[in-house]
């Protein structure tokens, strides 16, 4: 049984990890280095627990985006 939950714990891990690299790729940012997109994600995680009407900002432009998907 331990290795069951094992393996769907990291298959769950990896897609997760695919669906994020698609949000870099939606974004535009499929060509940044990967030391500039960290940066930049540590740096929103400093803003956005500072800031939660930032965070609610974001997050409209991000349904917008996703809504976009048709286009």
């Amino acid at each position: 049984m331990q290795k069951i939950t094992t393996s769907r714990a990291r298959k769950k891990d990896t897609r997760d990890k695919i669906e994020l690299g698609g949000l870099i790729v939606k974004a535009g940012l499929r060509f940044e280095k990967r030391t500039t997109l960290l940066g930049a994600l540590l740096e929103l995680r400093t803003h956005l627990e500072e800031n939660d009407s930032e965070r609610q900002r974001l997050t409209a432009i991000g349904v917008e985006a996703f809504g976009n998907d048709s286009e």
